[in-house]
């Protein structure tokens, strides 16, 4: 097992009709500024219940945070607290509104352009506003995490940035606000979270006993849960255990002492930023196609994940390889979820601009090993058509 230094200053506060505890979560003489996505949260009652739970206090409102948030979106809600004098953020929505809400409160203080958060990764965010969260899309992990991702449409850029300054200072986990979610936003959350999980196992032994169980029994109850949380909407056991499961995929507990790969997000952001696909949707493409082309250097990782994920142990290794890939497509496709390129009219001939694309952005050298070239990539796209 690799060293590591693991802390993680995120309350979490989980279960039905918690958000009446913003009133202790939230500082009394808070200015707050309140952060969403579309009008459902407006319409599903979700605003009002946060509003009412804040009391007396100054509070004003920003909406409009885009699935993949817009730097150009963010940026007028880094002037809006600036002309404003507001000193509190409060994310209520998913990962993007989140990941939204994270990097403006990096970049109200930034000293130079904005943009350079997500150009260095965040190795420039030397401070950052308070915030908290209340989840209502279970998916990305980004309640428990010190990560963002922020798109530039005028380059199609989409970048990561990470910083210790942006942990949600709490975040509000009430699974009962899942129930009216659209049923395309929850499969595409399963993968998500699916998806972390492997990103942060499916590389090599690490001899990391304690991370490859508990990733081991995040996969196992996310294939366990998923077809039911889409049969059984209000099943508030079903939906808890979803919730928990993506917060768990990517707080950092997993992630301590193993390789980590991420190849898969990265060639899926290029997608995205391209060609609009659901961002969870671009991982159920991409990661069978990763470990196909990979399964070499995998092999050891995809022959416990077919053993102990799966429950393959017949036939020969390359066999149980091939049913554990098979079986994971399979499974993201049994949840709605397309699997290959073709299914979002992307071809053959798009593939080429994608690598450059993923040059540009200096996402030559990916995964594990680093040994992911812009060859690998192409041939990832390819198997993935």
């Amino acid at each position: 097992m690799n060293n590591f230094d693991l802390h993680n200053p995120t309350r979490i506060v989980f279960g039905a009709n918690t958000i009446s505890r913003l009133d202790e979560l939230v500082p009394a003489t808070a200015r707050v500024l309140i952060l969403y996505g579309g009008e459902s949260a407006r319409r599903n009652g979700t605003l009002a219940e946060v509003r009412a739970a804040l009391g007396q206090r100054d509070v004003r409102e920003f909406g409009g945070i885009e699935p993949n948030p817009s730097y150009g979106t963010l940026m007028r809600a880094v002037e809006q607290i600036r002309l404003e004098g507001l000193d509190f953020l409060l994310a209520v929505g998913g990962g993007s509104v989140i990941d939204g809400t994270k990097f403006v409160a990096a970049a109200v203080g930034y000293q130079g352009d904005p943009w350079e958060i997500m150009e260095t990764h965040g190795a420039t965010v030397r401070r950052a506003m308070a915030f908290g969260a209340v989840l209502t899309l279970p998916a990305t992990g980004s309640e428990m995490n010190s990560g963002s991702v922020v798109s530039k449409k005028s380059t199609k850029a989409k970048l990561v940035f990470s910083s210790p300054h942006v942990f949600p200072r709490f975040s509000v986990l009430d699974p009962t606000k899942t129930f009216s979610l659209p049923l395309t936003q929850v499969a595409n959350g399963v993968v998500d979270a699916f998806t972390h999980v492997m990103e942060q196992y499916m590389t090599y032994p690490a001899d990391a006993r304690v991370q490859d169980r508990f990733a081991e029994g995040l996969l196992q109850t996310l294939v366990e849960i998923g077809p039911q949380v889409l049969a059984e909407p209000s099943n508030y056991d079903a939906r808890a255990n979803l919730m928990w499961a993506a917060t768990m995929a990517l707080n950092g507990l997993i992630a301590a002492g193993v390789p980590e790969d991420w190849s898969t997000h990265m060639i899926g952001h290029e997608l995205t930023a391209l060609h609009g696909v659901d961002h969870a949707r671009t991982l159920a493409i991409v990661l069978p196609a990763n470990m196909q082309v990979r399964r070499e250097a995998k092999r050891a990782k995809l022959l416990q994940y077919a053993e102990r994920v799966w429950r393959i142990t017949e036939g020969s290794e390359d066999q149980r390889i091939d049913e554990a890939i098979a079986r994971t497509r399979a499974f993201f496709e049994s949840l709605g979820v397309p699997t290959r390129l073709r299914d979002h009219d992307i071809g053959a001939h798009h593939i080429e601009t994608v690598i450059s694309q993923l040059e540009a952005h200096g996402m030559t050298a990916l995964g594990e090993r680093q040994d992911v070239t812009l060859e690998t990539s192409r041939r990832i796209l390819e198997a993935g058509l």
